[in-house]
């Protein structure tokens, strides 16, 4: 019985990978962004950016979450802020951007709530996830940050 719903699964997935895929492009995420989604990470800087958060979750190095990222900031902690620019309401985290100039922390939103979660190990979308510094990935947290810098 079981081999059966596998061998149907896998054919589905086929049929969806052959048709386009169930993963949407880039160009398809940015379409579904809020207006207050700037600045927006370029498609190189967002992989970088879910690259860097995954090596991050891997070694706990990561706030995630509105409630947590908030508390950090406000007790003076530093790193890179990724916002979710698919997120409604917009009033659940539009004044953390704010916060992150005041303290000058680099902020960037990417343009999917569900791949950030993913990227960060979590099976529910995120809207915010805080990447701190740490010795085993500082090459790239440091090249997130700077091109983070670049596009502010």
């Amino acid at each position: 019985m079981t081999k059966v719903k596998k061998e149907k699964g896998i054919n589905e997935e086929a049929g969806a990978t052959e048709t386009g895929g169930t993963e949407k492009s880039y160009l398809e995420l940015i379409a579904n962004i809020n207006p207050i989604a700037n600045p927006l990470a370029t498609k190189k800087l967002s992989k970088k950016l879910y690259k860097c958060v995954k090596k991050a979750s891997k070694l706990k190095q990561i706030r995630r979450g509105v409630k947590e990222v908030q508390k950090f900031i406000n007790k003076g902690e530093t790193g890179i802020v990724v916002l979710a620019g698919d997120t409604l309401p917009i009033d659940v985290y539009c004044h953390l951007p704010v916060m992150c100039e005041d303290r000058s922390l680099p902020y960037a939103y990417i343009p999917s709530k569900v791949d950030l979660g993913s990227s960060a190990g979590s099976k529910r979308p995120t809207c915010v996830i805080m990447i701190k510094s740490h010795e085993d990935y500082k090459e790239a947290y440091d090249e997130c940050f700077d091109e983070t810098v670049l596009i502010e």
